[in-house]
């Protein structure tokens, strides 16, 4: 179950300021290690090990391909491309690539299974504790660390 909390909107001068978001709160990452483990326990003939040095493989081919210009789409997961952020030039001319480009990230777009009407038909929905308390009126939602949440 994905477990939903709030935020409120606090950008001065926004349309929406001072309304109440809901926000997906996730648990911690998991490594390479525990998603091989994960995948084990799914009846399949490889050990943990392989599998952790098959996805280890395929990360670093993936970072490999990507920096070569090649998307790499895993189907039903997301095409993986690399694309850059850059700082704007007066002309062409005085584009520079070491000046202008801040840096190069990563994109991954769903794709297949993964796409978005297909994660949100296929999710259930539900309050993390601290949104319930909030729905009953026990708590009430105030500002922390620049972020609002709920709290007592």
């Amino acid at each position: 179950m994905l477990k939903i909390n709030f935020y409120k909107n606090k950008r001065q001068g926004d349309q929406n300021y001072g309304k109440i978001y809901g926000r997906a709160e996730n648990a911690a990452p998991i490594g390479i290690t525990e998603l091989a483990q994960h995948m084990a326990e799914h009846n399949t003939p490889f050990s943990p090990g392989t599998i952790k040095g098959i996805l280890t493989d395929m990360v670093s081919c993936i970072k490999e391909l990507i920096l070569l210009g090649q998307p790499v789409k895993l189907d039903n997961l997301a095409i993986f491309k690399a694309s850059i952020e850059s700082k704007p030039a007066n002309d062409v001319e005085s584009f520079d690539l070491d000046s202008n480009v801040r840096n190069v990230k990563l994109l991954a777009i769903s794709c297949g299974r993964l796409k978005r009407k297909e994660l949100t038909n296929d999710s259930t929905l539900g309050y993390t504790s601290l949104a319930q308390r909030v729905k009953s009126g026990e708590i009430i939602l105030s500002s922390r660390k620049g972020e609002y949440v709920a709290t007592e």
